[in-house]
């Protein structure tokens, strides 16, 4: 018997998806991206270490880089970020 995963679009705003984004690219999933203040930055990679699909990395100056690609637009980035340097934006 196969387990039935729900579609992404019964997902709630923030969720994380049962699969990952590394299987597929998921980057056109959400309306929302986050936008970085690197003057803000404290550069303490917290918005890595939460991303659910492993989507923002740091780069050799230790500051985030959102990979649009697999970013869902979840916002968790945004919430967990210490110094509210990341805003949710919306795509155009």
């Amino acid at each position: 018997m196969s387990e039935r995963f729900p579609g992404w679009r019964e997902l709630p705003k923030g969720a994380v998806s049962p699969k990952s984004s590394i299987e597929y690219k998921t980057g056109d999933w959400g309306v929302e991206k986050p936008g970085i203040d690197l003057g803000r930055c404290t550069q303490c990679t917290l918005c890595h270490f939460f991303c659910p699909e492993g989507a923002i990395t740091i780069s050799e100056d230790g500051h985030p880089e959102v990979g649009m690609d697999y970013c869902k637009g979840c916002g968790v980035c945004a919430e967990e970020c210490p110094v509210k340097c990341i805003e949710m934006v919306r795509k155009r």
